[in-house]
């Protein structure tokens, strides 16, 4: 509590950001009081030395109150301390209802590997705070935890996906504790670790005890064919990026919403924002009427068909298909593939690498119409986005004549298709703000605490981390998205409102709804859709 005061008078006392002591101020500000009630009450008693002295006494005493009163008053108006909420522990303590901000604390310059207790660890909502509703994907939370909804999770089942995971964390009384079980392709971990953090940061001991298994890689691990018939054992429980109709993995934020240094990908709320901008420099019917992809061909069999649907002497499919070479692009300081340069054309062109990829959601927030190739896996924001209102869908059967299809069609409907492609945008802007990440993994995680049947304890080779022993060490892009995703104070707002999960009637109603959609594209039988 003390630390929180400190920096909050720090803040807001001290224009050169030096440290002020709460207590001297107040002091101060005590004794001023006293000097100016008794030269008060003094002139009082002058004024009324011609009545008798109990008058007197009792004149002196209702004014004194008044007086006190008063200061009282502007005193709590002015310094707005809500004092029912100090505690022994550390809270947030706000003045003039401006939040304290914690920024990383890296005290023995960058190379601490050690974990302070300056952070609040309990935080209470403001009591104006009004609850927002989460958006409809939360659902879907409800239905990946299925498989455990009648069994429960034990301990040995979380052990049993070791082989599987390539770290297993532990929350305990609201710190968090990392094993490593596998190396994990570049910093995604890291980032996973890092963004699991700053959750813990943004809801203080608000995130109950629970342990789990990390699989980092592209492709689902938990598949369902393994799992099935009379003598078959719950599914072991994993999480993962991304799932698919074949796989029981539990679908989590992927780390570039913290940044990806490996790419020079800033943090998502960054990226948002240059992508935004990047829309701005051209008007929807000047961008180029023709679909654009840029990416690496060589990580999947689609992709590099995808390729085969370039322009070229015999055929313009209207596709644009321009291929990523990491390698070259580091030397330029990827220079050619800034993400807010590649909002160029009317349509923008989706396909699965490996596995599902994170580069969905800055394609869809191009403003382009997004042809969306029909994807196998899926992530945990996309399973609510309905065809024709957020993107154009595309077979991979069919992937070179249904793109030309969309883009004729487009270029003769232009109104439509921006629509369609304004659509996709705003679903992103609404529905994935940093806030609604950081409340999926909240209700996430809540609701699969729920399903342990056992205490979770610190497991055997676990080491604590925290924002410092993550990001102190190191340098570089790596440190600089650490730093800049950041959170550096409790939300002082409440998560949202959980919505109810699906009825088996009204999911299977969604998905055959887009599903007819989806039939109704391939039939070119778009028009009757838009009237």
């Amino acid at each position: 509590m003390m630390m929180a005061m400190n920096q909050g008078c720090d803040q807001y006392f001290s224009k050169e950001k030096k440290w002020v002591s709460p207590y001297g101020f107040f002091s101060f500000f005590f004794l001023f009081f006293l000097a100016a009630i008794n030269f008060l009450v003094n002139w009082v008693d002058l004024m009324l030395t011609a009545l008798p002295l109990f008058i007197r006494i009792m004149t002196k005493w209702i004014f004194f109150s008044i007086i006190t009163l008063v200061v009282f008053v502007a005193s709590s108006f002015f310094l707005e301390i809500d004092f029912s909420r100090i505690t022994n522990t550390k809270t947030i303590i706000t003045f003039n209802k401006q939040q304290l901000h914690f920024p990383i604390n890296c005290t023995d310059g960058n190379s601490t590997a050690t974990c302070s207790s300056y952070y609040p660890t309990t935080f209470e909502f403001d009591g104006d705070s009004s609850t927002t509703s989460c958006p409809d994907y939360f659902r879907w939370i409800h239905e990946d935890l299925k498989p455990w909804e009648s069994t429960g999770i034990t301990r040995d089942m979380i052990e049993r996906g070791r082989n599987v995971s390539h770290f297993r964390l532990v929350i305990v009384n609201g710190k968090a504790y990392v094993q490593k079980l596998g190396k994990a392709y570049q910093t995604r971990d890291v980032f996973t670790i890092w963004g699991i953090l700053q959750l813990l940061r943004l809801y203080p001991g608000k995130i109950p005890d629970l342990d789990l298994m990390f699989q980092c890689g592209d492709k689902t691990v938990v598949l369902k064919k393994d799992f099935q018939g009379p003598q078959a054992t719950p599914p072991h429980p994993v999480f993962h990026y991304c799932g698919n109709e074949i796989s029981h993995d539990i679908v989590f934020p992927d780390w570039t919403f913290w940044g990806w240094p490996e790419i020079n990908i800033a943090p998502w709320e960054t990226t948002l924002h240059n992508i935004l901008e990047g829309n701005k420099r051209t008007k929807w019917t000047d961008r180029i009427p023709y679909a654009f992809w840029k990416g690496n061909p060589a990580v999947s069999r689609i992709r590099r068909e995808l390729v085969k649907c370039n322009s070229t002497k015999e055929h313009d499919w209207n596709a644009r298909i321009d291929s990523i070479h990491w390698d070259k692009e580091k030397v330029s300081n990827y220079e050619n593939s800034k993400l807010e340069n590649q909002c160029t054309h009317r349509y923008k062109i989706y396909i699965e690498g490996v596995a599902w990829s994170v580069s969905e959601k800055y394609i869809i927030l191009c403003d382009s119409m997004t042809l969306l190739i029909e994807p196998t896996y899926y992530d945990f924001f996309t399973r609510n986005m309905v065809p024709l209102q957020h993107y154009w869908p595309i077979s991979p059967r069919n992937m070179c004549e249904d793109i030309k299809y969309a883009v004729d069609w487009g270029n003769s409907h232009l109104q439509n298709a921006q629509v369609i492609g304004n659509g996709g945008t705003n679903y992103i802007l609404e529905n994935l703000k940093m806030k609604f990440v950081y409340d999926y993994m909240f209700h996430l995680l809540n609701a699969y605490a729920k399903l342990l049947k056992f205490k979770p304890t610190i497991p055997e080779g676990a080491i604590e981390i925290c924002s410092e022993s993550m990001a102190c060490p190191v340098q570089g892009l790596q440190k600089s998205f650490m730093v800049e995703s950041m959170v550096n104070s409790p939300s002082d707002t409440p998560p949202c409102a959980m919505p109810s999960s699906y009825t088996p009637k009204t999911l299977k109603e969604f998905l055959k709804e887009n599903e007819n959609i989806i039939q109704q594209v391939k039939t070119k039988g778009v028009n009757s859709l838009l009237v």
